[in-house]
C-alpha cells in the first residue's frame, strides 16, 4: 500500500492511496478506520505533499559506521527536528540568508509510525509502524559542526531545523521490510550516497524502542533513521534526489532564501 497526501487544484489537501500514475481519495483517518471513495486523480494532476504532518520528528545521527569512521557509535543518538523544517517532494530546500557555511543533504530511511505506543519491545515495533518513506536530514555544518573560527552552535537546532531542512515523501509505503533497501542520494544525477539499511548500527525497529523508552510515540511521528557515508555540499540550483528500494524517489531544488 502506498499512501499520498495531496492537493487537487482548487481543493484542500487530502490522503489518498497510488496505485501506478493514479490517485485515489480516501476519506477518514489513515491511523485507524479510512473508507475509498470513488474520485481518482492522474498523479500528474495533483501536487503531493509531505505525507504525513508529524507531531514531532526524531531523528538518529551516527547510524552508519561509513558516515562516522573510526569513531565508536553514540549509546543515544537521537536529535529533534522540529515540524516546522518539513518540506515537500518537488518542493525548494531554501539556504538560509544567515548562513554562509556548507548546506549538506543526508539521505535516509524514514519511519513513519502509525500507532500510540510507550516502551515498545523492538519485536513488537512493526505493529506500530504504519510504512516507511524517503527523507533528507538537510544540515548547515558550520553550525553543526563549526567553522574556520572553531566557532558553531551549542545545539543543532537551526543546523537541522531551519525551514525547508526535513524534506519527505513522496510516499508511505507500507509491507516492505526495512532492514535491507538500498539507499541512494544523488545530487544533478551523480551518486553522492549508496549503502544498504541492512549496513545501520540501530536498525528501524530497535531504533523504535529505544525512542519510545522515554517519548511516547504517537500516529505521524517521523524517525529519521541515519544516513551513510560522507555527504556532499549543495549549492543552489543543484538537484537533490533520495532513492530507496521499493519506496520511491524524493526530489528537491536547491535554493537561495531570498
Amino acid at each position: 500500500m502506498q499512501f499520498v497526501r495531496f492537493k487537487a487544484k482548487g481543493k484542500k489537501p487530502s490522503y489518498g492511496i497510488l496505485k501506478g500514475n493514479t490517485v485515489r481519495r480516501i476519506k477518514g483517518d489513515i491511523f485507524g478506520d479510512y473508507q475509498k471513495t470513488d474520485k481518482k486523480y492522474k498523479l500528474s494532476d495533483v501536487k503531493l505533499l509531505a505525507p504525513v504532518v508529524p507531531g514531532k520528528i526524531l531523528a538518529m545521527g551516527l547510524n552508519y559506521q561509513s558516515h562516522i569512521g573510526n569513531r565508536p557509535p553514540p549509546t543515544y543518538g537521537f536529535f529533534l527536528k522540529t515540524p516546522t523544517s518539513l518540506q515537500d517532494p518537488e518542493g525548494d530546500i531554501l539556504v538560509p540568508k544567515v548562513s554562509n557555511g556548507r548546506v549538506e543533504p543526508e539521505g535516509e530511511l524514514v519511519v513513519v509510525i502509525g500507532k500510540r505506543g510507550k516502551n515498545i519491545p523492538a519485536e513488537q515495533a512493526a505493529d506500530y509502524i504504519l510504512g516507511y518513506t524517503c527523507g533528507n536530514d538537510v544540515s548547515e555544518r558550520e553550525w553543526q559542526s563549526g567553522n574556520a573560527q572553531g566557532e558553531k552552535d551549542l545545539q543543532w537546532a537551526r543546523a537541522k531545523s531551519s525551514d525547508t531542512f526535513s524534506p519527505v515523501g513522496p510516499a508511505i509505503v507500507s509491507g516492505v521490510d526495512p532492514r535491507n533497501l538500498m539507499l541512494r542520494t544523488r545530487v544533478n544525477g551523480q551518486v553522492v550516497q549508496e549503502q544498504t539499511t541492512a549496513d545501520l548500527i540501530v536498525d528501524a525497529y530497535n531504533l523504535v524502542a529505544q525512542a519510545s523508552q522515554t517519548m511516547t510515540l504517537e500516529p505521524g511521528d517521523l524517525i529519521f533513521t541515519g544516513t551513510p557515508g560522507q555527504p556532499q555540499q549543495v549549492q543552489p540550483g543543484d538537484v537533490v534526489e533520495i532513492e530507496i528500494e521499493g519506496i520511491g524517489v524524493l526530489r528537491n531544488y536547491v535554493k537561495k532564501e531570498e
